[in-house]
């Protein structure tokens, strides 16, 4: 495959580099102190949807200001048609966007509004709902998250137990959803609901848009094993949202569901991010920073660990570039979508273990000060445990790539 930019695509590419050289504020850094994001598309050191909460003036500017920039070019949902706010970019040249925004390291705006409900309400929202909720995503004023998991239904999703209940113009809604990631700084859920207990497992689901400011809502932080918090737990209780917010039919929110997992972004930030990584643990060994502290057997071991992860990386990146091109040829998604995540996962994994290895003993360091590479990859070899369940386990991946993809029978 030729994966070389056509002229008009690189013409493009420049556009996007002198944009963010021009328009990305100055005084918004990185704030490289917190942990990662769980999220593998998202840049170290931004979560946008706190940010434009911060307690510091500064960094609240900051994100104000890089939203307002991107809404102007349409480049908070770039996909999207003009008239919602968006710039109606082909699948190449969104692409491209995301792909020199995160060589860059700057933030993407709204991502899981503008990428997951977005399209899912321009293919079964209501003109109405629309009109509502698109503009504001597209301008970056508004933050979503995603209300799908729960307690005893996160890979196998069909088996979630909130209710809602009709009650004339209402549905009242009892329940819990859980790893809601960054529902704490959204003002706005998307969510699952049962409808029909009696009905089949997949049918008698809803799917709801719902205020977070709703009374009977309730959003709780949850700690990980790193100490972060970037996620939270959500309960209903007796929570009043207008049938209005529904999208698509009563009890057939399940296809409604299917369509919104379908409109993942396409890994590329994932890739960008491991070859990053990778390049800065080269440099700091190569300065001799990192050699004096490895016992002698184990530099061999390094080297070839480092050679196997950068051919890793570009596997991963092919993937990704043959996904994008046959979307962009308009072709119906097949199985790549699970290939990538289940390769990417777990090559995040193998990846965090190189860094952290590779400076022995010291590679061990928790503490940001003094330790290589102010110790990220021991940081994201803690985090990086949560990534093969992120968007569907690697059970439910490698079920669904020998299912469909491969024709096996199940077992």
């Amino acid at each position: 495959m030729d994966w070389r930019d056509t002229p008009q695509q690189a013409a493009f590419r420049e556009e996007v580099r002198r944009f963010v050289r021009d328009r990305f504020p100055a005084d918004y850094g990185p704030n490289l102190a917190d942990e990662p994001s769980m999220e593998p598309e998202d840049v170290h050191g931004y979560e946008w949807a706190a940010d434009r909460k911060s307690a510091d003036p500064t960094r609240r500017a900051g994100a104000a200001a890089w939203a307002a920039a991107l809404a102007e070019r349409g480049w908070v949902a770039p996909h999207w048609p003009a008239e919602y706010g968006g710039a109606g970019l082909t699948v190449m040249e969104l692409f491209a966007l995301q792909e020199e925004m995160m060589r860059a390291r700057v933030p993407t705006v709204s991502g899981i509004g503008a990428y997951l409900l977005g399209p899912t309400l321009l293919e079964y929202g209501t003109e109405e709902q629309r009109r509502v909720h698109l503009p504001p995503i597209s301008a970056g004023r508004v933050a979503w998250a995603q209300g799908f998991s729960e307690p005893d239904a996160g890979s196998d999703l069909a088996g979630l137990r909130t209710r809602a209940v009709r009650d004339g113009n209402d549905y009242v809604v009892n329940g819990q959803k859980v790893w809601t990631s960054q529902a704490q700084h959204a003002d706005w859920l998307f969510a699952l609901v049962r409808t029909d207990p009696e009905a089949p497992r997949h049918r008698g689901i809803t799917y709801l848009l719902v205020d977070l400011a709703t009374p009977g809502v309730t959003v709780r932080p949850i700690q990980d094993m790193r100490g972060a918090y970037p996620f939270a737990e959500i309960f209903f209780e007796d929570a009043r949202v207008p049938v209005a917010n529904r999208v698509g039919e009563e009890n057939g929110g399940w296809r409604v569901a299917m369509a919104t997992l379908g409109y993942e972004r396409s890994g590329i930030g994932s890739t960008i991010r491991f070859e990053q990584a990778l390049a800065r643990l080269v440099a700091l060994i190569r300065e001799g920073k990192g050699r004096d502290r490895l016992r002698a057997d184990w530099r061999t071991a390094v080297r070839h660990e480092i050679a196997q992860r950068h051919i890793e990386i570009r596997v991963l990146h092919n993937l990704v570039r043959h996904a994008v091109s046959l979307q962009a040829a308009g072709e119906p998604p097949g199985t790549e979508a699970s290939v990538n995540q289940l390769f990417g996962a777990e090559l995040h994994q193998r990846l965090a273990r190189t860094g952290a290895l590779a400076f022995g003993p010291h590679g061990a360091l928790w503490r940001h000060e003094g330790a290589p590479l102010e110790a990220e990859f021991m940081h994201d070899w803690v985090g990086s445990v949560a990534h093969p369940f992120l968007g569907g386990s690697a059970e439910v991946q490698r079920n669904i790539i020998a299912t469909r993809g491969l024709g096996l029978p199940r077992g």
